[in-house]
């Protein structure tokens, strides 16, 4: 066979693996568990760290105060040193709806060491443990609830030996745009790949991950794992803290979300650039041997189906037309159910190729700025030397 052929089979081969043995990430069903009422509804603190959030919060926080949810419930929004009034508007906003309690606190700027957004996660679990609340909803300032939402999440995540001591749901990002439709899908789609749901949620597995954006975590479990302190450096902070929730003996669950939605738009490339530019290189814990593995590995898996097909074709090699196609066809059929879950057209599976490469540069452009100091920007600030998770 032509070396063109050999590059087509070998892809092939890891489309039939991710297929088969990697935790059928492609599959969509892991949705929020049901179970029955419990006879006593525990507590609940909602902490939201909000940094120049005034454009979100009338859409979000909204929906947090009037979540209709049987238990004692308040909401801490811990302004994290705004330039745009986010502080007065919340407060505006709970005198108009009512609702749940809300306390606005400010933590000032990050001590040495610590992420902006785990600084004022620190302050407001702080200040929520002041009435010792049952759980704690870790919820980011652009995220919308359902009103039943957090009902929802502490009924499934239950009591006793049976229970989670973290339920996280991946909140359905908004896909309007033409850029939106082409890359969102795949965000979650590769987030997936990288922490198979099914894996994570089995008892004793080795993986652990959550989506930042709805994390409800039991009190204790928090205490046990030392949330935040522990990951007080992680740039990519919900993986680190379900890992250390996992390593503290906690049982975690991860799924899609149903009633649960991200507000904020991505409109232009360039502003879903920046957000996955961001964490991209932390995930590979800014190992440069870990991205010299990654781009030729990305390229086989995600680019050499389609130009082998063509390749193939052109040139008259049957070997690589066909194993192109069938790893191209392999990989469009393991993306269509987050296209199903995102309502979006099947005609976009093909063109996921297209959205791997877009990734790759954008993870290249995360590790040049990293290595010229920029590190992990976002909102003001910048952490030129963020660590993946803590080192233990």
């Amino acid at each position: 066979m032509s070396a063109v052929a050999w590059i087509a089979v070998g892809s092939l081969i890891a489309w039939v693996w991710l297929l088969l043995g990697q935790g059928f990430y492609w599959r969509t069903d892991q949705r929020l568990p049901r179970r029955g009422d419990p006879e006593r509804w525990p507590s609940v603190a909602v902490v939201v760290p909000a940094r120049d959030e005034a454009e979100m919060l009338p859409v979000s926080l909204p929906s947090l105060l009037v979540q209709d949810y049987p238990g004692d419930a308040r909401i801490i929004l811990v302004d994290d040193c705004s330039s745009d009034g986010t502080g007065l508007l919340a407060r505006d906003l709970a005198a108009r709806y009512g609702g749940l309690p809300l306390t606005v606190v400010t933590p000032g700027e990050p001590e040495r060491g610590w992420t902006g957004k785990l600084w004022a996660l620190r302050h407001g679990i702080a200040v929520a443990r002041r009435e010792k609340p049952d759980f704690l909803l870790l919820t980011d300032a652009d995220i919308a609830h359902e009103p039943d939402s957090l009902r929802d999440l502490v009924a499934a995540a239950g009591s006793g030996s049976e229970g989670f001591d973290l339920v996280s749901q991946m909140a359905r990002l908004r896909v309007e745009s033409f850029w939106e439709r082409l890359v969102v899908p795949a965000f979650v789609y590769f987030f997936g790949q990288l922490y198979p749901f099914r894996r994570v949620n089995r008892a004793r597995s080795r993986t652990s991950a959550a989506a930042g954006g709805c994390v409800l975590l039991r009190s204790e479990a928090a205490e046990r794992a030392r949330i935040p302190d522990s990951i007080r450096q992680a740039v990519i902070d919900d993986v680190s803290l379900a890992r250390e929730v996992r390593r503290a003996g906690g049982r975690i669950w991860l799924g899609l979300a149903e009633r649960v939605d991200s507000v904020r738009p991505y409109p232009r490339l360039a502003d879903l650039w920046r957000m996955v530019a961001r964490s991209a290189y932390a995930q590979l814990r800014h190992n440069p041997l870990l991205l010299g593995g990654t781009v030729p590995g990305l390229l086989l898996v995600y680019a050499a189906p389609p130009a082998t097909l063509v390749a193939g074709v052109l040139t008259g090699d049957g070997a690589a037309a066909w194993a192109g196609g069938a790893a191209w066809a392999v990989m469009t059929a393991t993306y269509l159910p987050m296209l199903a879950y995102y309502r979006q057209s099947p005609w976009l599976g093909p063109l996921l190729p297209v959205t791997a490469v877009l990734y790759l540069l954008m993870t290249v452009d995360s590790a040049v700025r990293h290595y010229r100091g920029r590190g992990a920007a976002w909102k003001g600030r910048t952490y030129a030397r963020p660590e993946a998770a803590p080192d233990r």
